[in-house]
């Protein structure tokens, strides 16, 4: 009988496929291992209101990773259960400098996505799927001045996302200046989270750190727990994670690291994954 009692899921490029969709076998397979007692959770980049909530209904998840392993809420009553984000005093000089850049950012904050109304431009030219940019499109609250935003609520930043324009020779523009600058910050972590962007956190965050976090809450030994991604912000957790499961479709370097290597987003790699692992269950 398998061990696993906790089954922590990446968004995209994991549970979502392609089209920024959930597919009826990896929703199947995860009731199936809910309805028996394993604990589903969500380990994402994304903010608590940027979670799939229609699409996960019903299917036994109630807990979710967010905005990097910078805040864990409980779906069910939207409680947060930890959040560590950065001070205004860390992250404000950092602002500043980004906002002279042709960059569209998002500030997460209190599990919403906040952006400065001046990048919108940008984010109708970003180089992602069509799925993902009609997500940041449509889900952010645009803010004529976001360093005052931050400073009149005394909020902290769970996580920044930065998203990079195409220059027409293929890089990105900006990219490696703002990547060594971020990297040069001793009091944040720079990772990429996926389609070539970056984002960053306070720097003893990680999703590793934050399931470590939930695993004690829940009272589950973390080596009971299996973690499945696909990108550079999963490689804390697949090392945390008593099982480490990385997608067909990872970078090199979270294939290199992975226990094991399931299918890919587009062929239900998910629910493939938990079918090798727990099969009493299937």
């Amino acid at each position: 009988m398998s061990l696993i009692k906790l089954v922590a899921l990446d968004l995209d490029g994991t549970l979502f496929n392609s089209a920024g969709v959930i597919s009826q076998a990896n929703i199947d397979a995860i009731r199936r291992i809910t309805s028996a007692g394993v604990c589903a959770v969500i380990s994402t980049g994304r903010p608590r209101d940027g979670l799939p909530h229609a699409q996960i209904e019903d299917t036994g998840i109630d807990y979710a990773i967010t905005a990097g392993g910078s805040a864990i809420y409980r779906l069910s009553t939207g409680e947060c259960l930890y959040d560590n984000g950065m001070d205004e005093e860390v992250f404000l000089p950092i602002l500043n400098y980004l906002l002279t850049k042709d960059i569209h950012m998002d500030a997460f904050i209190d599990g919403t996505g906040i952006s400065p109304a001046k990048c919108l431009p940008a984010a109708l030219r970003l180089p992602v799927p069509e799925s993902l940019r009609d997500y940041i499109i449509n889900t952010r609250t645009r803010v004529d001045d976001l360093s005052a935003y931050i400073q009149n609520g005394r909020r902290k930043v769970q996580k920044m996302t930065l998203n990079f324009l195409q220059n027409e020779d293929g890089s990105f523009r900006d990219r490696e200046e703002v990547r060594k600058y971020l990297m040069s910050c001793p009091d944040i972590s720079c990772v990429c989270g996926g389609y070539n962007n970056l984002e960053f956190t306070r720097a003893d965050v990680s999703k590793g750190a934050a399931l470590a976090v939930l695993a004690e809450k829940l009272a589950i030994d973390i080596a009971d727990t299996l973690a499945m991604g696909d990108s550079e912000n999963d490689r804390a957790i697949l090392e945390a994670a008593g099982i480490g499961v990385a997608m067909a479709n990872a970078t090199p370097e979270i294939l290199a690291i992975a226990d094991y290597v399931t299918d890919s987003n587009d062929e239900d790699g998910v629910a493939r994954a938990l079918m090798h692992f727990i099969p009493e269950l299937f």
